[in-house]
């Protein structure tokens, strides 16, 4: 794919869109359905697939939006259907639905020296979810380029231990698999390209600690990551400058909502199944496990046992790990970890009975804590009437019904393996799930707002009723 071409063609897009009093949220899904239809045109075609191999129509439209959505949901394996050069594309694609289609396209258009209009910085801002222009072109620039040093070094890394522990007799095949797990976990894509996904590792600690620390680059947030960046930069210098570095809000909040979420799932497993599937484990073998888990619960679904040798709790943890998701700003989906973190500030705050959610020495706007709340519970409720829906079509077990549900929102990937099992109309319902997690709730509602919304210009008297 030609992403120079793909970036004019954006720019040019977006100027006509935009004009015709179309929103800049609306321009942006409509590249995920564009992309999601391209996807679909590449996986037919011969050069990608095994020969011989045949898929169903619903199948491969099911793939495409789980490729784009970067979920690693699939109604059939992988290594049966895809050859070499399919995996290849996987990769490029993981990467456009991981990393933002704005984000590539203007990468490769800051590359060709091409300048970037305003209302091209406008579309930038709605996909990557920014609340200002300043910066984001410079921060994409910065972005990319880390997140692609990330998966080079990772990757090289990779490929050198395979062969030399003996994962892989050759070097070609060492390569392959090394990049494609350094790919796949920066991206947070969790697809399994070998039918074992990475259970072959599941007692190498190396390998796991890697791949937790990539996973963690890829779902901490864009914002975040530029802004360790300015704080290394700034330590680095030799004068003193006369005001200090300042971590952004953005930045604390996303980091302590991400240790308490891991943290917090990590005692979870470990407790839950360390007289169970753990059992047999060494102490540091239990942690470990529970460690990877709570980290790749949260959007990588990459997995280690077989989910169903868990603990029916264990799995409502996972569940609720996956819905939850990654920052915003990052290559995850779920309500996001500011999401849940404002919601907790809210009660806390609301428990003291003060007006005002305050947090490192800053208030938290209030149109923040509306916009929280109403993510939160429309999310819930969707995913709540999902579940009951394919409970009500599908004759399977109400967990793995959850389980699935949860992984598609959070855009995670993991399942009990019933997703080839769905009918129809419930592999429809999975795959809308998935583009909505990797769009987000708030930019879902967005989509029917008008561009332009009148202002009533007064307000109605108030009056208290009975809560509780």
């Amino acid at each position: 794919m030609n992403f120079t071409r793909f970036a004019r063609l954006t720019q040019r897009r977006s100027k006509t869109f935009i004009s015709q009093n179309v929103s800049s949220i609306q321009v942006i899904v409509f590249y995920y359905i564009v992309m999601t239809v391209v996807s679909l045109g590449l996986f037919s075609l011969p050069f990608f697939r095994e020969p011989g191999s045949h898929v169903a129509f619903i199948d491969l439209f099911f793939m495409a939006v789980s490729t784009v959505s970067v979920t690693g949901l699939t109604t059939f394996p992988i290594n049966d259907v895809f050859n070499d050069h399919g995996v290849i594309l996987l990769e490029v694609l993981f990467q456009v639905g991981g990393l933002g289609i704005m984000m590539i396209s203007t990468f490769f258009a800051i590359v060709s020296r091409r300048k970037i209009s305003l209302k091209q910085r406008q579309l930038i801002m709605t996909d990557m979810n920014q609340p200002k222009l300043s910066g984001i072109v410079r921060m994409i620039r910065t972005t990319f380029t880390i997140i692609l040093l990330c998966q080079v070094v990772a990757g090289t890394i990779f490929a050198v231990y395979f062969h030399l522990y003996g994962y892989y007799d050759n070097w070609r095949d060492a390569i392959f698999y090394g990049f494609y797990q350094a790919i796949s976990a920066v991206t947070n894509s969790g697809f399994d390209v070998t039918g074992n996904s990475i259970l072959p590792f599941s007692h190498d600690y190396f390998f796991l600690t890697c791949i937790m620390i990539l996973i963690f680059i890829g779902g901490i947030g864009f914002p975040v990551i530029m802004d360790f960046r300015e704080w290394v930069l700034f330590k680095m210098k030799k004068q003193r400058r006369r005001l200090p570095f300042r971590f952004s809000l953005f930045t604390k909040i996303a980091v302590l909502a991400f240790v308490i979420l891991f943290v917090g799932g990590t005692l979870a497993i470990f407790f839950l199944e360390k007289d169970y599937l753990f059992k047999d484990y060494s102490f540091s073998g239990m942690w470990m496990n529970s460690m990877f888990y709570s980290m790749t619960t949260r959007n990588a679904g990459l997995q280690i046992h077989d989910l169903g040798n868990f603990q029916t709790t264990t799995l409502i943890v996972f569940s609720l790990l996956m819905f939850i998701g990654c920052s915003p700003s990052s290559v995850g989906g779920g309500i996001r970890t500011t999401t849940i973190a404002i919601i907790g500030l809210y009660l806390y705050a609301f428990l003291k009975s003060e007006d005002n959610i305050n947090i490192f020495g800053r208030r938290i706007d209030q149109d923040d804590v509306r916009k929280s709340v109403v993510v939160f519970m429309l999310s819930m409720g969707m995913c709540f009437f999902c579940v009951l829906f394919l409970t009500a079509i599908e004759d399977i077990p109400l967990i793995a019904i959850i389980v699935e549900v949860s992984s598609a929102f959070g855009t995670t990937g993991l399942s009990l393996g019933i997703t080839g099992d769905l009918s129809t109309i419930g592999k429809l319902v999975i795959a809308l799930l998935m583009f909505i997690g990797r769009v987000g709730m708030l930019y879902t509602l967005m989509l029917f707002v008008p561009k332009e919304t009148r202002d009533l210009g007064y307000e109605y008297p108030t009056e208290k009723i009975i809560i509780g």
